[in-house]
């Protein structure tokens, strides 16, 4: 994932809001109005948070008429999930060197004083 793209993957998640808009929009389509419903914030505070939820590509639109429909999209889920996976492995590998530099070290060390 390029930077750009994880950064507004990572912002958009940062907020309890953004987050509900995912979480109601994971069992199926819906209305913005009825997105912003639920919310004790104006309908153009949810637009700001779709908004952000839109440049993340998290959340996609479809206008019929002058409604407009919103639909979650995973990728960038999936795709944050693999580049924190891949640090996970990479600091997991080197903690674990590091624990075998250490008990290496200990073990040395008992030796000696024997």
């Amino acid at each position: 994932m390029h930077s750009a793209g994880l950064d507004h993957t990572l912002l958009a998640l940062a907020d309890p809001t953004r987050r509900a808009i995912i979480a109601r929009l994971e069992a199926g389509e819906a209305r913005v109005t009825d997105i912003a419903e639920p919310f004790s914030i104006s309908l153009n505070s949810v637009s700001k948070h779709i908004k952000l939820l839109e440049r993340a590509d998290l959340v996609r639109r479809r206008k019929v008429g002058r409604e407009h429909f919103l639909s979650f999209n995973a990728a960038p889920l999936d795709e944050a999930a693999r580049w924190i996976e891949e640090k996970r492995a990479f600091w997991t590998s080197r903690l674990d060197a590091l624990e075998q530099a250490l008990l290496e070290d200990d073990a040395k060390r008992k030796r000696k004083r024997k």
